[in-house]
């Protein structure tokens, strides 16, 4: 068959990982423990509200993660001091694929697609989810590596320069942390558009999907 692409890349959390459940999952667990009963709907606004590494100097995603659960515990009524907030980056190597993630892997890695990941994480961590991705990646990206966060160009550049002149597709769920920066290289990508979301700026993917299904229907 001839294809467009050689290598297909991944953004990891929210794209091949449910991070959404993971996340109410981890904190509903670490509240529990500690006797507190939390509004479980409330999670996942207060940390994105808390949110901004992006635009911060590097730290760990380690370090992100765990001041983050602060911010996020102050806002829930929850105070955390900073060894016990480390519940939520221990959490992550948990957090599980979602439904469709693994059997489209696999269908892109039998149809002899090189495979990837490029993620806003450390790699300690990154290697905890993969235990539970049944494929393996030939290029993996972080942000430990190229030392800043999506959508800052670091984690594409980097990948563009291991690639080479072989054709490369990324496919993501996330507009603004890798459609925006992605496209604005010039590269192509496949939105993983999840949550039906509307574009938020003037960038356009080559195809849009609902679920990487989808995406594995198209390729392979």
């Amino acid at each position: 068959m001839d294809r467009e692409f050689d290598v297909i890349t991944f953004d990891c959390y929210g794209t091949l990982i449910d991070w959404e459940a993971g996340m109410i999952e981890a904190f509903r667990e670490a509240a529990a423990a500690d006797g507190v009963s939390l509004d479980q709907g409330a999670v996942l606004p207060a940390l994105f509200d808390t949110r901004g590494a992006e635009a911060e100097a590097y730290r760990s995603y380690r370090e992100i993660l765990t001041e983050a659960a602060m911010r996020a515990g102050a806002h829930l009524g929850w105070t955390l001091g900073r060894a016990r907030a480390a519940f939520f980056p221990e959490s992550l190597p948990a957090w599980k694929p979602f439904p469709d993630t693994n059997d489209a892997l696999e269908r892109l890695s039998d149809a002899g697609y090189a495979l990837g990941i490029l993620s806003n994480v450390d790699e300690d961590l990154l290697a905890g989810t993969r235990r539970h991705l049944a494929v393996s990646f030939s290029l993996l990206v972080t942000a430990q590596q190229v030392r800043s966060y999506k959508p800052n160009p670091g984690h594409f550049t980097a990948a563009r320069d291991r690639i080479g002149a072989r054709r490369w597709l990324h496919a993501a769920q996330s507009y603004f942390h890798d459609v925006t920066p992605a496209v604005g290289l010039g590269l192509p990508v496949a939105w993983i558009n999840r949550k039906a979301e509307r574009p938020t700026g003037p960038a356009r993917p080559i195809r849009e999907f609902r679920t990487l299904t989808d995406l594995a229907d198209w390729l392979a």
